[in-house]
């Protein structure tokens, strides 16, 4: 179930304000899809004590391990 929803114009990518939406969110895990796989995201879950079920984008010149279940 969402928790939080913020709307942007449709030419704005999901990424730019994925920080904000986990902002005060107190969960063990964020599960997003690779549309958020950003080091910013990345970090303000880790910061918050998440942990990031993100698949790697295909542009990430390391691709990092993440729970395909």
């Amino acid at each position: 179930m969402p928790v939080r929803m913020l709307i942007t114009a449709g030419t704005v990518a999901d990424c730019k304000l994925g920080e904000h939406l986990i902002e005060g969110i107190d969960a063990r895990f964020l599960l997003a899809d690779r549309g958020y796989d950003t080091n910013a995201i990345l970090d303000t879950a880790l910061a918050s004590g998440m942990t990031a079920v993100i698949p790697p984008g295909k542009n990430r010149k390391e691709q990092r391990a993440y729970d395909k279940e």
